[in-house]
Formats: C-alpha cells, structure tokens, sequence
C-alpha cells in the first residue's frame, strides 16, 4: 500500500475510532429481551438441559422435523433422525460433555423465527492430563410452530479453541435467567 492509497484509509480509521473506544465508562447496557424472546431463552437451557440429562427423547422433541444442523458447513446434517442419530455419543456423554446456553435471543420482522446465540464449552468425558476444554461460540434458529412451541430449524457453531482456566470459570459462571424488559 503506498502512502497516498493508505491516507484515506487512516482517514476512515481515525474517523470510526469514537465508535470502537471503550473505555469503563462506556460498558454497554446489559442486554434486555422480551417476553417472547425469553420464551426462546428459556427453550435454548431447556434444550442444552437434555444434553446435560441425556435424555435423547426430551432433545428429540426440541428439533425442527426439518431442523439443519451444523449449516455453515459444505455437507449439513439434516432432518431430525439424522441428527439424533449424529448427536447419540453427545447426548449420551460418550464422545463429548457439551454444555452450553444463550447470551442472546433476537426476534426481528417475523414473529415465529428467532436467532440465538451465546458460548458452549466441550470437554472430554475422560480427559487426559494436560487436555483442556474447547469453547466454541454457537448461533441456533428457532421456528415457533403452529402449536405455539418452538423448535430448532438451524444449528451452527464455531471451531473450538482451548479454553483457559479463567474462560472456563467464566463459561460456568455466565449461564443466568432471561433478563426480561
């Protein structure tokens, strides 16, 4: 980059820097939702409860019978016998301790489709010494239904990383009720 190209450059940086400062002063507010939106909260712990519970027919019943699980990747799982069949080792615990809950619930323009997101923590079932945690940050879609329930229709998740000691503390320490308006 030449230093006439890289002029309007720094001159955009400097000004959008008042919008990235962060100073204490400046934390943003709490996030608040409502009642519908902590409808959907409240389905994402019930749903990451399942896993918790192992109990493979409670996260059945949470799926979409369409639902679309790891969607940003090339090959999809879909259908909810696929993906049951997919999570089995997860939901029995075998494979992976997943937990996880929502920092964020949105319901924007339509009225039964809801975006949320938030941390999940994965940790071996037998963990070898020195193996840590992977944190991975996950995004779900919900679909309310025509019986008013809401269901899973995507899944998506990022790739874990190794989780430090003071991440791990503050994933346990993160899950909380719907901050409702």
């Amino acid at each position: 980059m030449t230093h006439a190209s890289a002029l309007p450059f720094a001159l955009l940086l400097a000004a959008a820097a008042p919008a990235f400062a962060q100073t204490p002063e400046a934390t943003p507010p709490a996030p608040t939702f409502s009642a519908e939106e902590c409808k959907v909260w409240d389905r994402e712990l019930a749903f990451a409860d399942s896993v918790t519970k192992h109990d493979a027919k409670g996260f059945n019943d949470f799926l979409h019978e369409g639902a679309v699980f790891n969607a940003t990747s090339p090959r999809p799982t879909r259908g909810r016998e696929a993906i049951a069949k997919e999570w089995a080792g997860i939901i029995d615990g075998s494979a992976v301790v997943l937990t996880w809950y929502p920092t964020i619930v949105v319901i924007g323009g339509e009225d039964d489709i809801a975006f949320s997101s938030g941390p999940a923590l994965l940790e071996s079932p037998k963990p070898k010494p020195g193996e840590r945690p992977g944190l991975v940050h996950f995004t779900s879609t919900w679909h309310r239904g025509d019986d008013g329930t809401w269901r899973l229709l995507f899944d998506a998740g990022s790739r874990p990383h190794p989780a430090s000691d003071e991440e791990v503390a503050a994933f346990r320490a993160g899950r909380k009720a719907c901050p409702v308006r």
